[in-house]
Order: C-alpha cells, then sequence, then structure tokens
C-alpha cells in the first residue's frame, strides 16, 4: 500500500453538484438509521427481562432505571460520540473502522502494527454484527404475527427463513431500485412508533423523568452485577449506531446529523418511553411491549411495517458488508475478489457474490440454531461493542496525530467514551455462554484469514525480492544481448514490485528468446485516501526507448479499471493501441517449503486463499482475450 506526501482533492465523482439537504436527510434516515431504528422491537423488553420483571410485576424503580440508561445510552454513544464528535474525523469525506484505520496510518506517518490489528480486530467484529442483525431483526418482526394469531406460531421461523433467502437473493439486483423506498418507509416506520409511544407517554409522564440519569446510575449500583446483566441488554438500543459513521461517505455529515436530531433520536425516545408508561399500567404487555402499544386492529399493518424496516436494518448491513471488504481487499487484508457493479450512476453500490453467499448461510444457521429474537438478543451485542471500543481507540490517535490536539485533550476527549464502551463490553461478556460466542467465533475466523493473508502475502513479497532479478540489471544484459528477437505490439507485466524485473519477463524471455516493441512495467497501488483525483491516477517513467514503468494509483474504497487508466496516458503523451497490447500475467503456484517461515495450517490456508481469488484479469478489469498467463512455482 503506497503512502501519500501530497493532499490528494476529490474526484469529479465527489465535486458534482449533491442532492439538497433534504433529500439527503430522507435517505440517511433508510439506510443509516434502520438498524438502529428497529432496536426498539426487543431491547426494551430484553433490559426489563434482564432486570427481572415478569408477566405480572414491573417494578417502577426497574422501568425509570431502564428506560434512564436507554436514554443516557442514545445521548452519549450516539448523539455525543458519534454524531457530534466522530462524524468529524472524516478521510476524504469516508467513515468507518477502514477508513479510520486508514487515517490513522497516514498521520503517523509509517505502518504501525498495533493500528493495523485494532483495524483488522474491528473490521473482523463488523462481520459478525453483519450475521447477526438480519436474523435478530426479521425474527423480532415476524414474532409480532403470534399477537395477531397464535396458529401462525409454528410458520414464524419458516416465514422468516422465506424473507432472510429473498432478501440476499435479490442482492445481485442492486439496491438502486429498492433504495429509493427506504427512506420514505423507514420515515413512516419513525412517526407511526413515536405516535404510539407518545399515546402511552401520556397515561404516565413521570415516565420522563428517565431523563434524570440520577436513575440509571443508583439502578446499576444498587443491582450489583445484575445490574451489569441489564447493561448489556440495554446496549442492543444503540446497536447500529457504528453505521451512521461508517455510511458518512454516502451522505454526508449534515444530512446525518439532521437525520438523527430532528427525526431519528425524538422517535425513539418516545416509543421507549410509551414503552415504559405501558408496562407500569398493564404489566402482562411485558411480553411484547412494542406491538401490544398498537391496538388490535393496527396489529398487522404494523407487523409488516416492522417486517419492512427490519427487511431496510438488514440491507443496509449486507450493503456494508460489501463495501468493508472492498475497502479490507484494496487495503491488501483480503485476497482479490468478484466485485460486480449494480450502478452505472453510482460507484459504491456494489455486489459481491462470495460474501453474499457466506453471509447467507452464517444468517440462516443463526435463526435454525436459536429460533428465537430473544435468544439471539443475547448473542447480540458482543461485536457492535468491541467494534465501538476500537473505534473509540483509533479516534484517540487521529485526534493526537492529525488534528495536532495535544495528548492530554485527545485522551480527554474520547477516554470517557472509551470507557463507556469497555463498561458495556464488559456488560455484554457476561452472555458470552448464553450465545455471545457466535459473533466472537465469527470474528476470530474473520481475523484468522485476514492475518493469514497480510502474512502470507508478506513473505510471497519477501521471497520475490529474494528471487527475481534487479529490473535495470535485465536491461543492461538485454542491451548487450543480440539474439533477442523483437515482435510488434506492446506488453504489459503486472507486478507490486517495479524496481524488479516481474517473474513474467524472465520467463517470457527464457522461454520465447523475444521482447514487445514496447514493454510497460505496471503497478497498481492503493492510496490511504478512500479516492484519488484523475489527474493523480497515473504516473510515467520512461526508462529507455522500449521500457517505461507505470504506476496506477487507486484510492481504498475505488475499483482499479486498467484499461481505463491506460486511457489516461494518452493525454501524458504516451500513444499506445488497445488492441495491439497483451498483458502477461504470472500465475504462481505456491507450496508450502520444508523450511517455511509459516506454521503449516497458516500456509495451507493461505494458499487456499490465493487460489480462490479473484484472478488479475477479472478484478483489474482487464479483456480476457487481451490477457496470457505465464505459470510459476513458488515455495513459502
Amino acid at each position: 500500500m503506497a503512502s501519500l506526501d501530497t493532499d490528494l482533492t476529490d474526484t469529479p465523482a465527489h465535486s458534482h453538484k449533491r442532492p439538497g439537504l433534504m433529500s439527503l436527510s430522507l435517505a440517511a434516515i433508510g439506510v443509516v438509521y434502520g438498524d438502529i431504528g428497529t432496536s426498539p422491537l426487543y431491547a426494551f423488553r430484553e433490559a426489563m427481562l434482564a432486570a427481572g420483571a415478569t408477566h405480572g410485576q414491573v417494578l417502577r424503580e426497574d422501568v425509570l432505571g431502564v428506560l434512564s440508561l436507554i436514554v443516557w445510552a442514545l445521548i452519549l454513544i450516539v448523539t455525543v460520540k458519534y454524531v457530534l464528535i466522530l462524524l468529524r474525523a472524516d478521510n476524504e469525506g469516508e467513515g468507518g473502522t477502514l477508513s479510520l484505520l486508514a487515517l490513522a496510518q497516514r498521520a503517523m506517518g509509517r505502518h504501525n502494527r498495533a493500528i493495523l490489528l485494532l483495524g483488522m480486530i474491528g473490521a473482523a467484529l463488523f462481520y459478525g454484527d453483519a450475521a447477526i442483525t438480519p436474523a435478530v431483526s426479521v425474527l423480532s418482526a415476524v414474532e409480532g404475527l403470534k399477537l395477531v394469531t397464535h396458529e401462525v406460531d409454528p410458520f414464524i421461523e419458516p416465514i422468516a427463513i422465506a424473507i432472510i433467502i429473498a432478501l440476499f437473493l435479490v442482492q445481485n439486483r442492486g439496491t438502486e431500485a429498492v433504495a429509493r423506498f427506504f427512506g420514505p418507509v423507514t420515515l413512516i416506520w419513525f412517526l407511526v412508533m413515536a405516535a404510539a409511544g407518545t399515546h402511552w407517554m401520556l397515561q404516565d409522564l413521570e415516565v420522563l423523568s428517565a431523563v434524570n440519569p440520577a436513575h440509571a446510575v443508583f439502578f446499576v449500583l444498587d443491582n450489583g452485577k445484575l445490574g451489569l446483566v441489564v447493561l448489556g441488554a440495554v446496549f442492543l438500543a444503540v446497536t447500529g449506531a457504528e453505521a451512521l459513521y461508517a455510511d458518512m461517505g454516502h451522505f454526508g455529515k449534515k444530512p446525518i446529523q439532521v437525520a438523527w436530531l430532528f427525526v431519528a433520536f425524538p422517535a425513539l425516545l418516545l416509543t421507549y418511553f410509551g414503552q415504559g408508561a405501558l408496562v407500569l399500567s398493564r404489566p402482562h404487555a411485558i411480553e411484547n411491549p412494542f406491538f401490544l402499544m398498537f391496538p388490535g386492529w393496527a396489529l398487522l399493518p404494523v407487523v409488516v411495517l416492522a417486517t419492512l424496516a427490519t427487511i431496510i436494518a438488514s440491507q443496509a448491513v449486507i450493503t456494508g458488508a460489501f463495501s468493508l471488504t472492498q475497502q479490507a481487499v484494496q487495503l491488501h487484508m483480503l485476497p482479490r475478489m468478484k466485485i460486480r457493479h449494480t450502478s452505472e450512476a453510482h460507484q459504491g453500490q456494489i455486489y459481491l457474490p462470495g460474501v453474499n453467499q457466506w453471509l447467507m448461510l452464517a444468517v440462516l444457521a443463526l435463526v435454525v440454531m436459536f429460533g428465537s429474537s430473544s435468544s439471539l438478543a443475547s448473542a447480540y451485542g458482543i461485536s457492535v461493542t468491541g467494534a465501538m471500543v476500537v473505534t473509540a481507540t483509533l479516534a484517540i490517535i487521529v485526534a493526537y496525530k492529525h488534528w495536532k490536539l495535544p495528548l492530554w485533550l485527545a485522551v480527554g476527549m474520547m477516554l470517557p467514551f472509551l470507557l463507556l464502551d469497555l463498561t458495556f463490553l464488559g456488560a455484554n461478556l457476561i452472555k458470552i455462554a448464553e450465545g455471545g460466542y457466535v459473533p466472537l467465533g465469527i470474528a476470530a475466523v474473520m481475523l484468522i484469514i485476514m492475518a493469514s493473508w497480510i502474512r502470507g502475502s508478506g513473505i510471497v513479497v519477501i521471497k520475490d525480492r529474494e528471487a527475481e532479478l534487479p529490473l535495470d540489471t535485465l536491461l543492461a544484459q538485454i542491451s548487450k544481448s543480440a539474439s533477442i528477437a523483437t515482435v510488434p505490439g506492446t506488453a504489459v507485466f503486472l507486478t507490486s514490485t517495479p524496481d524488479l524485473t516481474p517473474a513474467a519477463l524472465l520467463h517470457s524471455l527464457k522461454h520465447f528468446k523475444s521482447l514487445h516493441e514496447q514493454n510497460v512495467i505496471l503497478t497498481i497501488q492503493t492510496a490511504e485516501v478512500p479516492r484519488v483525483a484523475l489527474e493523480d491516477r497515473v504516473r510515467i517513467e520512461e526508462i529507455d526507448d522500449r521500457f517505461r514503468r507505470i504506476a496506477l494509483l487507486y484510492g481504498y474504497a475505488e475499483d482499479p479499471d486498467v484499461p481505463q487508466a491506460l486511457l489516461q496516458c494518452r493525454k501524458q503523451g504516451w500513444k499506445f493501441d488497445i488492441m495491439a497490447t497483451s498483458f502477461i500475467l504470472s500465475r504462481r503456484r505456491i507450496r508450502i517449503s520444508t523450511r517455511s517461515r509459516i506454521p503449516t495450517w497458516q500456509g495451507k490456508l493461505f494458499i487456499t486463499l490465493a487460489r480462490n481469488a479473484a484472478g488479475a484479469s477479472d478484478y483489474f478489469r482487464i479483456p480476457a482475450g487481451r490477457v496470457v498467463e505465464i505459470g510459476t512455482q513458488m515455495n513459502i
């Protein structure tokens, strides 16, 4: 990954006139707040059950304590930490764990293993969240049908499975058509929740006293370990907060802030206050306080609306998994994967078949294993709290190194939030045996995959440097040799080490005893910014009359398109005919040597990942008819 010393401006794609603030805010309501907007389906119920509430007995101090914890979690974690502070920590307009990682690395001025590990952990935890969110959200919505008729009980799980399968099967069509409805549907969802919450809140206005943080503090102190258990359930109310930071690049800072402060936040507060007032007047409503806020005639329409809202929440996290994977591939943390663009107008709308398939299997497995949203709620939270701890830690580094704040101020600003996140993480770790092992297991698998790929790729680069010939040395030998024939056209050799002779070039000379009239040593580099301006895309270095080096620079949120980038070379004076150009690639066969620098299991995993990686020609969009592959073998 190349580091940049110059400030790179945004691409034209980001500089054109964007839609208005209101339309962007409406879109943000759908995509950004879909996840946190479905938390009222289960968060208050699970927190009250954790506090010991039963179907016939609900204590007023418990209700006020739980409500106060939820209110202040929304204020401190979502409003202050994310909306007011972290949205300022953008990397050229992009947010999210890997954007923060790239920003921290750039601010440090060098690659730091501890920062890289933090970023890897944050990304791995996101995959755990991406698997659980669709499962718990869809199940909790469909379970509302039980209140309409008990005859549907045996079909809750099959209905949820059918919805989830349909959701993943339509991913290859792209989200553009569906996304137009995300904002309006989620806005209606928030308004319906707020209306029901307001109705019940007015029945018992004492619930508003939960705004006093003393209720939260005394509840935790008076209940000891039970208070910590309840904290873990309360955290369900803020799951989805990471999404508003990760989706900053799609909507911008201001629309996300407007959508939260004027729609999502007030609606959520009213909903939770309403649920609190309901269970105080009708303790039996603790069975499902969200759906029981509505009269019988409204139940079925609200269940349908809730199902739509959970599908939108799931869609947002699936899209996030695609974007995160693309960034991880570009940052060389994962092997190349097939990426399909589902929209000609919006570059960020992508579909990764491999990620979609594995994520669907993981979600379906969770639905079958746990069977209900209450069971899954125990597994929910650990991955999100872990990711929040990573984000807060990286934010301290960015505030100190990038914002140039004094160390005491950088630490003082984020430390309270880090301690709060660690408290929630501790509260959720209690639930490991009840299902918390699931997201941790998914994160551990992803972390092992990323670590193995990074380590194996590093060894391959070292072996390349040991085995390959410096390019200058080869050119000196060629100039003295009269036995090498010249063939017409241009040959492009892809390599990650432009100062060394590509293996494909050495093998081509060895077997064919010939060289093309024009030869290009092509390197594709990834910058630590999301996008690179077109004028900074191409760098050409003339070596002699037959050889030149070309470096193509891409941001970590961009897809490399080699033929399109090479057209930029015409503006810099290099004329070539794409139909007379051959792209000569080296296809390695990797084996584990007896004196390997990597454990055998990790080496086998790396080899499996390398074999299943998307081919360079597909990934870099090189026309298949122009590609020549030369096989080589390497022992690691």
